[in-house]
């Protein structure tokens, strides 16, 4: 009972891990996609490249993304030692 435990939750956190993963990524590189208001990106080329609200955003998701594709590879790490317990 242990093991089927192990294997599903494992699973569930890849899949759940690796998707929230993939939408942080996605939502990371969408601000430097779009072109953006014209006057807005004057002030913020003036900044340093650190205080650009575009730069922060887009560093908060791809730490998100990393933290969720952790979660994922713990997932994956679950689920190997349901199967190992199993077998």
């Amino acid at each position: 009972m242990n093991e089927a435990v192990l294997l599903l939750s494992g699973l569930f956190a890849v899949v759940y891990g690796s998707w929230r993963g993939y939408l942080a990524a996605r939502s990371a590189l969408l601000p430097f996609v779009r072109q953006g208001d014209q006057t807005r990106t004057l002030i913020e080329a003036a900044q340093p490249v650190h205080e650009r609200a575009r730069v922060r955003l887009a560093m908060r998701n791809v730490g998100l993304s990393l933290v969720w594709l952790g979660v994922a590879m713990y997932g994956l790490y679950l689920a190997t030692v349901g199967m190992a317990v199993m077998a």
